[in-house]
């Protein structure tokens, strides 16, 4: 008899091409945030990923995983709600691969993204009304994505917010790090959202018997945190208005919660200093240290991961009428 061998499973998983340049993104010395440089502060600048965000990891490690255990083939369909960056990141890899993708989007996609996505080849599903129990787009999208699971035939939800194989591509990006620094980290300061970046690099300081303090900065009216206040967010990549299933309590040495106006002004601040154009959600991150900053000791070494690039953002962050019509102005603070 016979035995008819899958093709996906007798191939291994091409690491070459657009797929060989995710990761390894650089590590730079940041001169200038710190007053005094009292500490040692660097960048993990993950726009350096050739999607422009550090999501490029999350689709990289979800897809290849489910492709080494063989729950995806070359006829199957990916799944996935997001509102963009791992969207970008998975329509890469999907047309990388050869893979049709269905993303599920809601009306806050910024329609930059939407046209990237289309530019990939992604089929974009438009969720246009919120969930009507709990108000919030999110949980329509994943409402949308129980539906399409059930109606697609072979087909594959990567599920970000409960993949175990999100946090897997995160110990990857902490590995990069301590390889980089060849010492004790004292800080790291990360955005959290899905909670992947967050577990991951958790697992391996736990793992790896560091002392390392993660500071988790949330979004002013996340729930992650259990903060009852659910609140309207109008700058993505941070903040969750439920508690994902990879969040664990007792990960953070500490939570910083920043306001909408405060990432703006932390990201006008990295451009002003640095010149980098990064995301809202580095933005949050350098204010956070900016707030933290006089509790740091000297001497010690702070690593801040700057997880996509500010392109994106230029109709909302870095636009004046968007600031001035959404958030009644922000002032930079020298």
């Amino acid at each position: 008899m016979i035995r008819m061998v899958n093709t996906i499973e007798a191939r291994a998983f091409p690491d070459n091409g657009v797929l060989s340049l995710i990761g390894n993104t650089p590590l730079l010395k940041l001169e200038r945030i710190v007053s005094q440089n009292r500490f040692n502060l660097y960048g993990k600048l993950e726009m350096y990923n050739p999607g422009s965000s550090i999501k490029d990891r999350t689709a990289l490690s979800m897809i290849k995983e489910a492709w080494k255990r063989g729950d995806i083939n070359e006829e199957t369909t990916i799944i996935e709600s997001s509102s963009g960056n791992l969207a970008v990141g998975l329509a890469q890899l999907a047309n990388y691969l050869g893979l049709r993708f269905i993303c599920v989007l809601d009306p806050k996609t910024n329609q930059q993204t939407i046209k990237v996505l289309r530019a990939y080849g992604a089929i974009i599903d438009m969720v246009n009304e919120p969930d009507p129990v709990t108000g919030e787009y999110l949980q329509a999208r994943i409402n949308r994505v129980s539906w399409l699971k059930e109606n697609t035939p072979n087909s594959f939800w990567c599920n970000q917010y409960a993949n175990l194989d999100n946090p897997l591509a995160h110990r990857h990006l902490m590995n990069e790090i301590m390889t980089v620094l060849h010492g004790e980290i004292d800080y790291l300061f990360l955005s959290v959202s899905t909670c992947g970046t967050f577990r991951g690099c958790f697992e391996y300081i736990q793992q790896h018997g560091l002392n390392t303090k993660i500071v988790a900065v949330d979004a002013q009216g996340s729930v992650i945190f259990g903060d009852k206040g659910r609140a309207k967010r109008l700058i993505p990549g941070h903040g969750a208005a439920r508690v994902p299933e990879l969040f664990q309590p007792g990960m953070e040495y500490q939570q910083v919660h920043v306001t909408d106006m405060e990432c703006v002004e932390g990201c006008r601040l990295l451009l002003q200093r640095e010149s980098i154009l990064a995301g809202g959600s580095s933005g949050a991150i350098i204010m956070a240290i900016k707030r933290l900053e006089a509790e740091i000791s000297d001497n010690s070494t702070c690593v801040a991961i700057l997880a996509d690039s500010g392109e994106r953002y230029m109709d909302t962050v870095y636009s004046e009428e968007w600031v001035q019509s959404h958030l009644k102005g922000v002032q930079i603070h020298e």
